[in-house]
């Protein structure tokens, strides 16, 4: 148990470390590429919080989707996306050469290592059933619903009439034993 909790302990320590060091190496770059083409030094803050933060909230939701048992095509092409912008302007910030490249690839690189590594191990099945739920429905797909029929639009009483004795409507269930 103890080494357990030492392991798990370990583990969000690493997670912590190479996120706050990726993020801040992300939001640099972004930051110094915005003000590097012409926009203010606000913009460029708002564009490296808003880049950063949505491949993070983006990788959450994709946990939360997988936990509730909803799909998550568009939201992870979302997070591909933002991740692929924020690698984009690490290596646009670096030295034009390979190892340039690499190099100022590595912080985010290793973050969506980590994203993935932390998103995979989250539980794709969805909740229990609940205990009054009849077993049978559980693990059955969900069904269509059809609309309730329509109910007849009945004629007013005074044209309302019986037919007549030995005659059954096809519309209508026959019952034997009811006196007319």
């Amino acid at each position: 148990m103890i080494r357990e909790r030492a392991e798990s302990g370990v583990r969000v320590l690493i997670l912590l470390v190479v996120g706050t060091m990726a993020g801040a190496a992300a939001f640099t770059h972004v930051h110094d590429l915005t003000v590097a083409h012409g926009q203010p030094d606000w913009i460029g803050w708002a564009n490296a919080v808003a880049v950063e933060l949505m491949a993070i909230y983006l990788g959450l939701e994709i946990r939360a989707r997988r936990r509730d048992g909803r799909p998550v095509g568009l939201v992870g092409v979302l997070l591909i996306a933002f991740a692929l912008l924020s690698l984009a302007a690490q290596v646009a910030e670096a030295e034009p050469s390979v190892w340039g490249w690499i190099v100022a690839a590595v912080p985010s690189l290793a973050f969506l290592a980590l994203v993935k590594v932390v998103l995979s191990s989250a539980p794709t099945t969805a909740l229990a059933p609940e205990p009054d739920q009849p077993q049978g429905d559980w693990y059955d797909e969900s069904q269509p619903v059809e609309p309730a029929p329509q109910a007849p639009v009945m004629p007013p009483a005074s044209a309302a009439v019986l037919p007549p004795v030995g005659v059954v409507q096809s519309n209508r269930p026959q019952v034997v034993g009811i006196i007319r």
